[in-house]
């Protein structure tokens, strides 16, 4: 398994749980698998903006903005670590995937370029159920799904204090074989009739 491995820090808090559980799956990469890590908390990201009418154009992109566009298009695995808020990714991580709407349009290679690619996703999150990670999942594998890519599920931990997700020995044992399964191509989720 070769590839690049782009890691999109989603939380607001370093070294958070979320955080420790996504470098304990990286842990398990094979030797010389190349990985980068970014925190969108520390990137001056603005507020997304839906400029397809506007009679001026589109803004021109920030240094955040092309920074992230081109570790995005340079990684063939991205992996979204966001902590679980309200059910669903943080507002730093939908921040970026909003901007997605925008490099579909101003990045033609964007979409041909994501295509087969994996998209995976890990989390940390204070409640037992691990069903209430399930909107935080479908946005992912709906996102990998629009845009042809493969979906490799989500890494779940239970955690609500700082470095609590270490005790989590079913998501620390999961975190060791995280990566290593073959993802299949994204499909819209749907209900059997």
């Amino acid at each position: 398994m070769a590839g690049s491995f782009l890691f999109l820090l989603g939380s607001a808090r370093e070294g958070g749980n979320t955080e420790l559980l996504a470098r304990a799956a990286a842990e398990q990469l094979p030797a010389g698998t190349e990985q980068r890590w970014l925190s969108l908390a520390e990137l001056s990201l603005p507020d997304y903006a839906d400029e397809r009418h506007a009679p001026d154009g589109q803004s021109p992109a920030t240094d955040a903005e092309s920074l992230l566009l081109e570790a995005t298009l340079g990684a063939s695995d991205l992996v979204i670590a966001s902590p679980l808020y309200w059910y669903s990714v943080s507002s730093h991580t939908k921040r970026y995937l909003d901007y997605w709407s925008k490099w579909l349009r101003s990045a033609p290679e964007f979409r041909a370029t994501m295509a087969g690619r994996t998209l995976w996703g890990v989390t940390a999150m204070a409640d037992v159920e691990l069903e209430r990670a399930r909107p935080l999942e479908l946005t992912l594998q709906q996102t990998a799904a629009y845009l042809g890519m493969r979906f490799g599920g989500v890494l779940l931990g239970n955690a609500s204090k700082p470095g609590q997700v270490l005790a989590d020995s079913e998501a620390l044992n999961r975190a060791k074989t995280f990566f290593q399964r073959e993802a299949p191509l994204a499909d819209w989720p749907h209900q059997e009739s």
